[in-house]
């Protein structure tokens, strides 16, 4: 029987890097939950995490460590059905690898996820995004910088990971300009750009070069390194607070970098973009993701219908007339066919 350190070895060299070939994001992101799972399992049979077998992780701890982390650690629904979807895919690798363990796979995947509240992607106005770019004076490498990335990102949509990752190389500034982006799974797509984004970029490179920096990497940081998710929510950040004093609609905002990826998709519907084009400009691996953002657009135009309330005469604005009233029953079955059951 393979110890507990070789199948660990295993899950993460041959199977997630090997056969999968997961980013390094991803591996991380499983690491973590395997070591936490790992370390909690420990601690409650009193072993140290070296002496711990996997045959003795069943169900029932699994279903603690869960509770454990939204109210030890407070994570969100979101993130527990996250590490409970990452402890299924290590044990259907257990049970793969060990054949004792397919009793324990078969209990673990029968955990159900729970259930998340469904919320509208927060997403940017026209106006806002104008606002965000007009109080950005390409005078500095550090102004450039900013506006080359803002524009990069909302032309494209592109995860932050995708943005960090760029190197020079994957940029053609040239008509017809375009960016080659890796997005999960080390997919590979490519992405048109605008003339003013690629201008943006150009300036950008134009004016580190002039300060003595040559460097391979897209974005750079203050030090010269490639910059970070963190710097690029950060330059989010600063850049938000100073729109904020001409666009009073972004104040108390948690703007992210996902949410201008959300505002590029909802864009892009809205231009009549056809679905199947956002889809493969945005790097979704199913049409179903893409298609939540026909749901946003939806959703606005209802919102803008309810505003704009049909005509009426005088004195019938909240009451049908008496013959148009239906009964209970018809009410009801009119209600059925009109509302969708889930």
């Amino acid at each position: 029987m393979n110890t507990t350190g070789t199948l660990v070895m295993k899950f993460f060299h041959n199977y997630l890097a090997n056969e999968r070939g997961v980013s390094i994001n991803t591996s991380s992101s499983y690491s973590d939950c395997v070591r936490l799972l790992l370390g909690y399992a420990a601690g409650c049979l009193h072993l140290s995490p070296d002496k711990l077998s996997f045959d003795a992780i069943n169900d029932k701890i699994i279903l603690d460590f869960l509770d454990h982390l939204e109210t030890g650690r407070k994570n969100a629904a979101a993130t527990r059905n996250q590490r409970l979807a990452s402890i299924k895919t290590f044990f259907r690798f257990l049970a793969h690898h060990e054949p004792t363990m397919l009793v324990a796979c078969e209990r673990v995947c029968a955990i159900r996820a729970k259930s998340v509240p469904h919320k509208v992607m927060d997403t940017l106005e026209s106006r806002e995004v104008q606002a965000i770019f007009t109080g950005i004076t390409a005078n500095t490498v550090h102004n450039a910088r900013d506006l080359a990335l803002l524009s990069l990102l909302y032309n494209t949509g592109a995860r932050v990971q995708e943005l960090v990752d760029l190197d020079v190389d994957n940029l053609r500034l040239e008509a017809p300009c375009h960016v080659k982006l890796t997005g999960k799974g080390r997919k590979e797509r490519i992405v048109p750009i605008h003339k003013e984004t690629a201008e943006n970029l150009s300036r950008y490179f134009d004016m580190r070069k002039n300060g003595g920096t040559s460097s391979k990497t897209v974005f750079l940081n203050e030090k010269g390194f490639r910059l970070t998710r963190f710097g690029v929510s950060h330059i989010i950040k600063e850049r938000i607070a100073y729109a904020v004093r001409h666009e009073s609609s972004l104040r108390g905002r948690k703007i992210t970098p996902h949410t201008f990826r959300h505002t590029t998709a909802l864009h892009l519907i809205q231009s009549n973009v056809d679905i199947s084009v956002v889809k493969e400009w945005l790097g979704h691996a199913s049409i179903k993701t893409t298609s939540l953002y026909v749901e946003i657009n939806i959703e606005m135009k209802r919102k803008a219908l309810a505003a704009f309330p049909p005509p009426v005469r005088s004195g019938t604005a909240h009451e049908m007339p008496n013959w148009r009233k239906p009964g209970v029953m018809e009410f009801l079955s009119n209600l059925s066919r009109s509302v969708p059951l889930c």
